[in-house]
């Protein structure tokens, strides 16, 4: 086996990591990038993109979302494992998301790397969002709905 090359019997999937920022506000709002290549250039997705070999999938979401918002946040909450095999046009993807709740007024997002604009939208009404991220966010509210009742049943 030659160095620093993995082979293996069966194909290998990619790992990506995609990141739900959302705001404490009661109407909650989304931190969105706009794609600046293809697939799905030009439309409104969650901050991420593939780990590195050596990465923590921690450290390649954290990593990830400086890259493309120029936010950096150490609280990360993994939120779910989102692998249909047609998921992304490339190729086979396994994506972890992840999910954090901020105060958006102590964020100052920028685009960067492959985000050609950062924006805050609706979470509840967010536009037509590339790949599968439409299915992240509907994860990301249901967990949000669960938070809240559990916090409800506490009182």
């Amino acid at each position: 086996m030659p160095t620093g090359k993995y082979t293996y019997d069966y194909p290998r999937p990619a790992v990506t990591v995609d990141i739900v920022i959302v705001t404490r506000e009661s109407k909650r709002r989304v931190l969105l990038v706009r794609r600046k290549h293809e697939p799905f250039r030009g439309m409104w997705a969650t901050p991420g993109g593939f780990i590195e070999m050596n990465e923590s999938l921690d450290d390649a979401a954290r990593r990830e979302l400086f890259e493309e918002t120029g936010v950096r946040l150490k609280k990360l909450v993994q939120l779910q494992t989102f692998g249909d095999p047609h998921r992304d046009p490339r190729g086979r993807n396994i994506a972890v998301a992840y999910l954090a709740i901020v105060n958006a007024g102590e964020l100052t997002p920028r685009a960067g790397d492959d985000a050609a604009e950062v924006a805050w939208f609706s979470l509840a009404r967010p536009p037509k969002l590339a790949f599968d991220h439409a299915e992240i966010l509907a994860a990301a509210r249901a967990y949000l709905r669960r938070k809240k009742e559990k916090g409800k049943r506490k009182k």
